[in-house]
């Protein structure tokens, strides 16, 4: 639950930060980015762990959970990335006003 609970709020702090840029308050949108990447943090430590048990021979059964919980933090990762691209693009914006 760890990658779901964590990959949902840096998506939606991601999302929030998009939403601060467009309203010209980059500061928040910068700090939103840097929130979203803090919970992508604990999603990548969770990860880590779960592939660590793997490779000492601990295998966890897969499941329709643990598949979505997978899907869920690199859709989260990706979403980041076009965040923080979307932030910058409206700083430029702003820059040419």
């Amino acid at each position: 639950m760890g990658l779901i609970i964590n990959g949902g709020n840096a998506k939606s702090s991601a999302f929030e930060a998009i939403t601060a840029a467009k309203d010209g308050d980059f500061a928040t949108a910068d700090a939103k980015l840097k929130e979203a990447d803090d919970f992508l943090v604990k999603a990548h430590n969770t990860q880590t762990s779960m592939l660590t048990d793997e490779a000492n021979g601990k295998h966890a059964k897969v499941t329709l959970l643990m598949v979505h919980s997978q899907d869920h933090i690199m859709n989260a990762i990706t979403f980041r990335d076009l965040a923080g691209e979307i932030v910058d693009l409206y700083k430029r914006l702003d820059n040419k006003k």
